[in-house]
């Protein structure tokens, strides 16, 4: 009987789950796939979580150690007790996910609100950043929302009893007529299911003046914009990322990597095979 219990103890202890990346005292949901020895990380949207990348994952992860994370308050991941949400949170379960795999350098890539994430990253971690990607968002964020001023457009009010039919109209606001009805409909039960607390926290977050610094990032930078997104002045930008580049994948909305995956993954690719890990 005790050699049976000891072999049953023993087995056990080696299948237990490995325990979760933590920031803050909170846990972090991630999945890492595929085996190859350079590591990319997918990092989700406002309100989003890491199912954006399902067309990603599979194809990347042939070549790739794929690394997708649910941002804190969103997906599986815990939300802060006090309801204080800001990019440094963010970019630091981004490092605890990273620590966590045992990798060295890595890319980062970021959709939306994941751009000025991953852009945040880099200011707090730099030795361990080999390139940027950002999709249909902002790697700086220099006047944005009007700066400190706060005399930009309107933020949309997103609680309380209207809060979450603003938020919808929100979200149909970034599809475009070609957009497929399931798609939209996938990404409405993605971004709708987010606790008020971290739509209106994050929305937030993406407003701090603090984030509109602009520092240089001599990373290699790439942006894949929606169609209906404007590239931005390339020399602009290489004043404060002197290796950027940019394109835009025409028919797209919002959500880029979803509505044209293979011609996003060929792009994304390409930059790939580009970066010295």
């Amino acid at each position: 009987m005790r050699r049976l219990l000891f072999s049953l103890l023993v087995t056990t202890a080696f299948v237990l789950p490995a325990t979760a990346a933590t920031v803050d005292g909170l846990k972090i949901h991630s999945a890492s796939t595929g085996h190859g020895k350079q590591t990319v990380i997918f990092v989700h949207g406002w309100t989003c979580d890491s199912s954006s990348w399902q067309a990603q994952v599979p194809e990347f992860a042939k070549t790739y150690r794929v690394v997708t994370i649910d941002l804190p308050g969103h997906g599986q991941s815990d939300s802060p007790a006090d309801g204080v949400f800001s990019i440094g949170l963010f970019a630091r379960a981004v490092e605890a996910v990273r620590d966590e795999v045992k990798a060295d350098k890595v890319v980062l890539v970021g959709h939306s609100m994941g751009a000025p994430v991953i852009r945040q990253y880099a200011r707090l971690y730099p030795q361990h950043v080999a390139a940027l990607v950002a999709v249909d968002g902002p790697l700086v964020m220099t006047g944005f929302g009007g700066g400190a001023r706060g005399d930009g457009p309107p933020r949309p009010q997103l609680t309380g009893p209207e809060g979450l039919k603003a938020r919808e109209n929100m979200i149909r606001g970034m599809f475009t007529s070609q957009t497929p009805l399931a798609l939209q409909q996938q990404i409405l039960a993605m971004m709708l299911k987010a606790p008020e607390a971290t739509a209106s926290g994050a929305m937030a977050a993406i407003f701090d003046p603090a984030l509109q610094k602009d520092d240089v990032m001599p990373m290699p930078a790439f942006a894949i914009y929606a169609g209906t997104g404007n590239v931005p002045n390339l020399d602009d930008m290489k004043k404060t990322l002197p290796n950027f580049k940019a394109t835009k994948i025409a028919g797209t909305g919002h959500f880029v990597m979803m509505e044209n995956p293979k011609e996003f993954n060929r792009l994304l690719t390409e930059f790939l095979a580009t970066v010295t890990f």
